[in-house]
């Protein structure tokens, strides 16, 4: 009787034991995954801020101010300066907010980084950003007033907490970050949780450092090449297999750049094992910009589809990040199409973009539920309705940006929707398959247009 209550015992505690290593081990899992989708919406927030800042009429600066302003509202620090390396001594190369680490005062007009250009290279081990370059730690001053080595700048005895903090390449030291006053909690010094988080985004200012580097080193016209070459290969990477298949459905899909770098993207994610999201998007303006909200589209999209709940829901999620993170004049047009197996059901919603066109049974049908562009309004103000129908065997469902009916002849004279439409029917009637159904389409576009000067990008769905 004993010996059997004590393997009852030694049961119950294995089971418990078992039980608190799997709870916890849950945990960890969750909180990875948390880690995971908090980091890619911060590189995207973070790379739509460098594409905007490159883009400025400020050039260079303008990147490095808008890595300067990231950092300070991350920490919630009141000013950020980015010094980089000249020989043994560190020159101002970006800073946002009103920064007071400065020996002249500022007169009226004058920019805040001119002034900081004017003044002495900063030397190793002078001052106190010189001794954070030459001891190689960061360090956190609690307050700046009462520190000797602040004596130096005219308003020191009004300076709060300070922290700074390396950039470094190969264990090499490239720059400092310096942060000043705690906007968080005014009058307070800077929390270990914020220096710490301070130390952390060094590595994404280093990224926008190199490529600033890039920028200086070498010619315009080469510099320009080894761009654009990145952002293609980086463009092929992103896009998925042009052909899919998914019980009765056939997914192909096909898209060809104006210029070197392309504004359109298509995708295809899997929500589960009977539904594929299948999207086709459009970036407003040409060029870097337009590739880079693609790119931020793509991933806020697929990163999204983890949570997928509704596609008037996604298409909300999607617009309230943009919104959010990308400039007024900046928006993207999306056709999304929900292919669910069970059953040969779509659903059909779009943001700004163009219709879908449905053929079948030797008829066309154009699906234009209302929905505006994403990125251009908030999220109270936006609406997306979506169209929901069961496919008869034989149809085929087009998915295109408006490179395609936009494209222009000799006479400027657009290709325009009724072409397309007739030329996508005929297509239909001649082929059963959805990427021969996509080379006529985009071959009668080409014959038809004198030179391509909008990026065209065709998704074609087929239920057999």
């Amino acid at each position: 009787m004993v010996a059997a209550l004590i393997i009852v015992s030694l049961l119950l505690i294995i089971a418990i034991a078992v039980a608190v290593i799997s709870f916890r081990r849950m945990s960890e899992l969750r909180m990875d995954l948390t880690s995971a989708v908090l980091s890619r919406t911060e590189i995207a927030n973070f790379l739509s801020r460098f594409a905007t800042g490159i883009n400025c009429d400020d050039g260079v600066d303008g990147a490095m101010h808008s890595a300067a302003r990231y950092v300070c509202e991350q920490i919630e620090a009141s000013a950020v300066a980015i010094y980089g390396l000249n020989g043994k001594s560190l020159v101002p190369l970006g800073v946002y907010g009103d920064y007071p680490l400065v020996k002249t005062r500022l007169q009226r007009g004058q920019k805040l980084l001119d002034l900081m250009k004017e003044e002495e290279p900063i030397a190793s081990g002078v001052g106190f950003l010189g001794g954070v370059l030459e001891s190689r730690q960061s360090e956190l001053v609690q307050l700046a007033a009462m520190d000797e080595r602040f004596n130096v700048y005219p308003d020191h005895s009004h300076f709060g907490s300070v922290m700074a903090t390396l950039m470094m390449r190969d264990g090499i030291p490239v720059g400092v970050l310096c942060a000043v006053n705690n906007r968080m909690m005014a009058g307070r010094p800077f929390s270990e949780a914020q220096f710490s988080r301070f130390k952390s985004l060094a590595n994404q200012v280093l990224m926008v450092h190199q490529l600033v580097q890039v920028y200086g080193e070498i010619s315009r016209r080469e510099r320009i090449d080894q761009e654009l070459d990145f952002v293609r290969q980086f463009q092929l990477s992103l896009l998925p297999s042009n052909n899919l298949e998914l019980g009765n459905f056939s997914v192909s899909a096909r898209t060809a750049s104006a210029k070197e770098v392309n504004g359109d993207f298509y995708d295809m994610v899997h929500i589960d094992n009977d539904r594929i999201l299948v999207m086709v998007g459009d970036a407003s303006g040409k060029g870097m910009p337009a590739c880079m909200m693609a790119a931020m589209t793509r991933s806020f999209a697929r990163s999204i589809c983890s949570n997928f709940t509704t596609l008037s829901a996604f298409l909300r999620d999607i617009n309230s990040n943009l919104f959010r993170d990308s400039d007024i004049d900046r928006f993207i047009t999306l056709g999304c199409c929900l292919i669910d197996r069970r059953g040969g059901l779509i659903e059909f919603g779009r943001a700004g973009h163009t219709d879908m066109i449905m053929h079948v049974h030797g008829h066309l049908r154009r699906l234009s539920p209302d929905g505006t562009a994403l990125g251009m309004l908030p999220d109270e103000d936006a609406a997306f309705e979506t169209i929901c129908l069961a496919l008869d065997s034989g149809t085929s469902l087009m998915l295109y940006s408006d490179g395609l009916n936009e494209a222009l002849n000799h006479d400027k004279e657009e290709f325009g929707i009724d072409r397309l439409s007739n030329v996508f029917s005929v297509a239909c009637r001649h082929h059963e398959t959805a990427s021969a159904i996509i080379a006529e389409v985009m071959g009668a576009v080409h014959e038809f247009e004198y030179e391509q000067n909008d990026d065209q990008t065709m998704v074609l769905i087929r239920y057999n």
